[in-house]
């Protein structure tokens, strides 16, 4: 089996680990023993020190599960759509009736929005027991929920 972490380039990673925290249910993840700060890791790994952040930069699952997800700090904007995104299935699936994941989807996408998120789509497909919403996370990286 290979392990592997999502690695998300971006601008502001505390900024954007504090909100796929939340998003994913992720706890952020603290610096390695003994170091008190990412900064005092960063630096003691040989980063200059004028370049280390002393923001959270990944994510972790609780469980253990599911993959760790490291914001790496890029020079460049985002320009162009993702060729990879998340899906937060929240609705349960095809074996849900549609009334019920429309529910769900909504919840999920207001309670995203509220923690910085911005509502791109709604894809309401209902009449092929399809329903997802095309969201944007705060420095624009697009995500659905369905």
């Amino acid at each position: 089996m290979t392990e592997f972490q999502i690695t998300i380039d971006c601008a502001e990673p505390d900024r954007l680990a504090r909100f796929w925290a939340e998003a994913l249910r992720y706890e952020l993840q603290e610096p390695p023993a003994p170091h008190e700060s990412w900064s005092a890791y960063w630096v003691s790994v040989g980063m200059p020190e004028e370049e280390a952040d002393d923001g959270y930069d990944s994510i972790i699952d609780p469980s253990g599960g599911r993959p760790r997800v490291w914001f790496q700090v890029v020079p460049e904007a985002k320009s162009l759509k993702n060729r990879l995104h998340f899906d937060l299935l929240v609705g349960g699936g095809r074996g849900v009736a549609i009334e019920s994941r429309i529910l769900s989807v909504q919840a999920e996408a207001d309670r995203l929005v509220a923690l910085g998120a911005t509502l791109l789509k709604v894809m309401d497909n209902s009449h092929m027991n399809h329903y997802a919403i095309a969201m944007a996370d705060p420095e624009g990286n697009e995500f659905d929920i369905v």
